[in-house]
């Protein structure tokens, strides 16, 4: 979905927009949106992407929502981040997170990140969005999902 907003057809991008943000009854409900995004392309179908970051868009001010970009391999997903910044109309930021030490574990940041910022938000108001300490941990990733 976070694809479509980014890159779809204006028309495409609003549909999948509302059907993130709004609830079963047409209400927009989502104050904070985590969108996994990657450096695929929407015209080309060979070129499938390489890499994964994170864009978290605060909405509680509907009037000034900000997308917190957070790329374990600065600076790669800019453009990607820039247009769907865009397309949710949100100011974007870099946000700090450690950065990935090989050429594979970005879906790791992203997944472990989402969860440290989720835990975050969940328990205060004025939450640290900083990730720069973030451990993106492939083998507890593997366990915790193997349950």
């Amino acid at each position: 979905m976070a694809f479509r907003v980014g890159q779809g057809t204006e028309a495409d991008a609003l549909r999948a927009f509302h059907r993130i943000v709004d609830d079963r009854n047409g209400n927009d409900t989502a104050d904070f949106l985590f969108l996994p995004m990657n450096d695929a392309s929407a015209t080309d179908l060979n070129h499938r992407g390489s890499h994964w970051s994170l864009l978290l868009v605060d909405r509680r001010d509907r009037n000034n929502p900000v997308a917190y970009h957070y790329d374990s391999s600065r600076g790669h997903n800019d453009s990607p981040a820039a247009m769907l910044a865009q397309r949710v109309g949100a100011n974007l930021q870099n946000a700090p997170i450690r950065q990935q030490r090989n050429g594979y574990d970005c879906g790791v940041f992203v997944l472990d990140g989402t969860r440290a910022l989720a835990r975050r938000l969940a328990g205060r108001r004025q939450p640290d969005l900083n990730l720069s300490n973030l451990v993106g941990d492939r083998q507890a990733l593997q366990n915790r999902l193997r349950g």
